[in-house]
């Protein structure tokens, strides 16, 4: 009772300063809208007066053009001036930048965009994700897509909550729409930036608007960077030593060395090397029939992220890092090859001053390789290892001294076809939107994984996914409609109606996870015979091209015959928004709204769900296909936004609450109860029950939160801002939640063990360490968040201007998954910190401007992703500090 109560006085004395802070000052990101010196200020001319008045924000969030605060949505809006100010060049850089929106950095080059706690975690091509990403209002179906150069954008809109009638394919969580500028025309102007700083980072930009004639527009934009990696990055050549194991160290690595090459830092994990391009085009046929089309290309060349140990977490036990913080051993260098090429169109005719049809469509082709060391280098410690050598005819299936993981995107070709046709009526007092929305998904790929240490005998295991034709049809037909039934008063109503269809065709998955098969050698190696004189593990230059994925499917022959994954599976769904509007004044608006949304469910590969062994239930193998249901989400939002003391001060508070069911979880859950080859041994007690990674539907949670937004100009020359949020993502009815994180380790690290695996009668249990998670938080939802910028301009005679910029940003601890353990060595949070970014920016009354920059001020290192390290936490982590000079040219 003591620990709640202290709760809840923290909580009320936090919500109580936040709001006297944000009351006395002003915000942030809601109207990010620019520099005070430079709003929407042509290229060639000199600095305006300074406005006296914040500027009018327009949005695109109820697919008509409006006023920020006059729509009645959660919705931020960012600028490209603030995008280049903060250093952020791909949408995971917003990550805390305003209330609510996490984003963390996902395997297999996704980006888990959560936004109030709503996310997802399947970056594969059989996910879906739980944001919506939009590239100018186009649905951009795959996560990787996000890792994509934002550059020469209008501004970049954020919107919170469910979108489940008017933008693209449903979504629960939310949707980050990013519009890039469109051609201009009547005058021919450009700009080319550079920015150089530490890590060798360098940065090109280039913009060029041409107005051919008063109806036809060209613009190209590009962007180049390159930095190196910030982490220090060594080759392993792990040779282990452990004679009273029968491990003796022969000059030899025990690690693969396939692909162990020593790389420059410029290609360590964590560097930078992309490029973007776009040539866009306007051509305006008659007053009422505009033409915009675009071509962007997108290339990432870089070696992508690796997982650190935690250090910090680690000091003073048993698994303390040896080097410094970020050193890190690797075998298999990084390398990504990505491309994005996309084209899109958007035809407007205007058939009145009130009505327009418009039409949409983009055509994307994403290709993929890319090759990643999954184990950092971290190999067992002396203490850990219980394999013993030489290995006997029945195998010891203890723990080994080496790990070597690596997981390999041979190729893949996701294509991707966006429709979308909208009738818009823009009347005084109706405002309708209605259209039809089709995307279709076509995608292959080949992919595997690779443990090339296992016990009992120290033979390597892989699988490979060999997925020629995935497909996906998102299909809906939508409506909104605004109407202003008395003076004061708007009521929306819009309603959609979404079909999801999933097919596998021709879809294969070789290999397997049978540790006492030698297959993976592919007769290229000869172990010898366990318990016989002569047989030895293979070291790390037995491994050849020959063997694994890198040989072909043919190498997987050793296996057996592949799984047959055709299958095909839909779902549908109606969703809507209920909502009502009430003007307090020209320049106040309070409303409400009831929102749903959805996403689509989904099915996994195809699987023997006993695992090769005998289920109990006599039958096997049991084949299945993991199906998953859709999640849902119901929202009710309370909001105000208002523009006061003369327009100098605008406000935005949002008070939500979602009901989130059905919730989709990815991860290693419950395949089948089987009959073990033995009895269980103390070190695998859940040797009879099979665990398969799939997805599954797990819990309810009830989510109550409060956003404000500030922005605030006390002086022409003056911007202050400010944002703060709390959410409590709570959950309760999951019954299933298996606690096994760090289980070896649990009480050496002062935490309690974990729970006994479940031996009662309901299978579902089966095997499960049953943890009630009732009133634990949802991962990637901090309870508190806030941010306060400061700018000013101080001018000078002569015409130039010189503005210094503070900004500070704040979360409370953030859990990574479920389990939410407190604990000073493993625990799955990051704890509460700030980030304080700052910027020095000299503007001269011609053409061009300097801005000294640094960014994480005070070199705090954070979490964006934390993993069960076997003994230690295992993470992604943020950029260090970052400092520079950036340069801009308008001609």
């Amino acid at each position: 009772m003591r620990q709640q109560t202290t709760r809840f006085r923290r909580r009320g004395i936090a919500v109580g300063i936040a709001m006297g802070i944000l009351t006395l000052s002003a915000g942030q990101a809601f109207a990010q809208s620019a520099d005070p010196a430079k709003e929407d200020r042509p290229a060639q001319s000199k600095p305006a007066d300074e406005p006296k008045e914040l500027p009018v924000i327009t949005v695109t969030a109820t697919r008509l053009d409006s006023d920020l605060m006059k729509t009645p949505v959660a919705v931020t809006a960012v600028t490209q001036d603030a995008l280049t100010r903060e250093g952020i060049r791909d949408v995971r850089g917003l990550s805390g930048t305003m209330p609510n929106l996490q984003i963390a950095t996902g395997a297999d080059s996704g980006v888990q965009i959560n936004i109030r706690g709503i996310g997802a975690n399947n970056f594969t091509e059989i996910g879906d994700p739980a944001v919506g990403l939009h590239v100018a209002g186009l649905y951009s179906p795959r996560p990787q897509g996000a890792l994509a150069l934002m550059f020469d954008v209008d501004q970049v809109e954020v919107l919170r909550g469910p979108q489940g009638t008017l933008f693209g394919r449903n979504s629960t969580g939310g949707s980050v729409n990013i519009i890039p500028a469109k051609p201009q025309f009547g005058s021919n102007h450009g700009s080319t930036e550079l920015d150089v700083g530490n890590y060798n980072l360098r940065q090109l930009s280039v913009v060029q608007n041409i107005a051919v004639n008063d109806r036809f527009a060209l613009r190209f934009a590009a962007t180049k960077v390159k930095r190196d990696g910030w982490i220090n990055q060594f080759q392993d050549f792990t040779d282990y030593d452990l004679p009273e194991n029968g491990f003796v160290a022969d000059g030899i690595p025990d690690v693969d060395q396939r692909r162990n090459v020593k790389v420059p830092r410029s290609k360590f994990y964590t560097n930078r090397d992309e490029w973007a391009a776009r040539i866009a085009g306007r051509f305006a046929f008659t007053d009422d029939v505009e033409w915009n089309f675009a071509y962007e290309k997108f290339q990432n060349s870089g070696a992508g992220d690796v997982t650190l140990k935690d250090c910090a977490q680690a000091r003073g036990t048993r698994f303390a890092c040896e080097g410094g913080d970020w050193d890190v051993k690797i075998n298999v260098p990084g390398k990504t090859d990505m491309s994005i090429g996309t084209w899109r169109s958007n035809l407007v005719w205007n058939l009145d001053d009130t009505n327009s049809l418009e039409y949409s469509v983009a055509y994307a082709r994403q290709t993929r390789s890319q090759i990643s060391d999954d184990d950092g280098g971290y190999h067992a410690i002396p203490s850990q290892v219980t394999a013993v050598l030489p290995v006997g005819p029945d195998g010891d299936w203890g723990a080994w001294p080496i790990v070597d993981n690596t997981s390999i995107t041979l190729d893949s070709d996701y294509r991707s076809t966006v429709h979308e046709f909208q009738f818009k009526h823009g009347g005084e007092k109706l405002k309708f939107v209605s259209g039809l929305f089709w995307m279709h998904e076509k995608n292959s790929i080949d992919y595997a994984q690779e443990q090339l240490v296992t016990a009992p005998y120290g033979y390597p295991i892989s699988q490979f996914y060999h997925q020629p034709n995935r497909q996906i049809d998102a299909k809906a037909i939508f409506a909104q409609a605004d109407w202003t039934f008395a003076p004061t008063w708007t009521a929306t109503l819009g309603w959609r109606f979404s079909r999801d269809s999933k097919t596998d065709k021709g879809g294969q998955v070789f290999g397997g996870w049978d540790t006492t098969m030698n297959a993976y050698y592919n007769g290229l190696f000869d172990p010898g015979t366990p318990g016989e004189p002569g047989f030895h593990t293979h070291n790390g230059e037995d491994l050849t091209e020959q063997m694994g994925p890198f040989a072909g499917v043919d190498a997987y022959s050793y296996w057996g015959p592949p799984a047959q994954n055709d299958h095909a599976d839909s779902w549908k769904k109606n969703t809507y928004r209920l909502g009502l509007t009430k003007e307090l004044s020209s320049t106040e608006i309070l409303y409400a709204s009831w929102a749903t949304g959805y996403k689509a469910g989904g099915f996994g590969d195809k699987d023997d769900a006993c695992g090769g062994l005998t289920c109990v239930d006599g039958s096997s193998p049991q084949y299945t296909f993991f199906p998953y249901k859709p999640e849902t989400i119901t929202n009710l939002e309370i909001g105000y936004k208002g523009l006061l003391l003369d327009k100098r001060l605008s406000l935005a508070a949002t008070l939500f609450f979602s009901r989130y069911k059905d919730m989709q979880v990815t991860g290693n859950f419950f395949a089948a109860k089987v009959v073990p080859n033995g009895p269980c041994p103390d070190w695998d007690p859940n040797c009879d029950v099979i665990q398969k990674w799939q997805t599954v539907n797990v819990g309810v949670v009830d989510i109550p939160g409060l956003e404000i937004e500030l922005d605030f100009m006390p002086t022409p020359a003056t911007r202050i801002g400010a944002f703060f949020s709390w959410i409590d993502t709570r959950v309760k009815n999951y019954r299933s939640f298996s606690d096994e994180w760090n289980c070896g380790v649990r009480e050496e690290m002062g935490a309690p063990a974990c729970p006994d695996p479940y031996s009662g009668s309901e299978r579902e249990y089966a095997g499960r360490q049953l943890y009630d998670i009732t009133g634990n938080h949802l991962p990637y939802s901090p309870e508190f968040t806030a941010g306060f910028n400061l700018s000013h301009n101080f001018k000078f005679g002569n015409g130039y201007t010189l503005i210094p910029w503070f900004n500070v940003k704040w979360q409370d601890k953030m859990y990574f998954t479920l389990r939410n353990l407190d604990n000073p060595h493993i625990s799955d949070a990051q704890a509460a910190n700030a980030k304080i970014d700052l910027s020095l920016k000299l503007q001269s009354p011609s053409f061009w401007q300097a801005e000294l920059y640094v960014l994480n001020a005070t070199d705090k290192m954070t979490k964006n992703w934390a993993g069960d390290g076997g003994g230690f936490i295992r993470a992604s982590w943020n950029d260090p500090r970052t400092y520079g000079i950036r340069f801009r040219f308008d001609y």
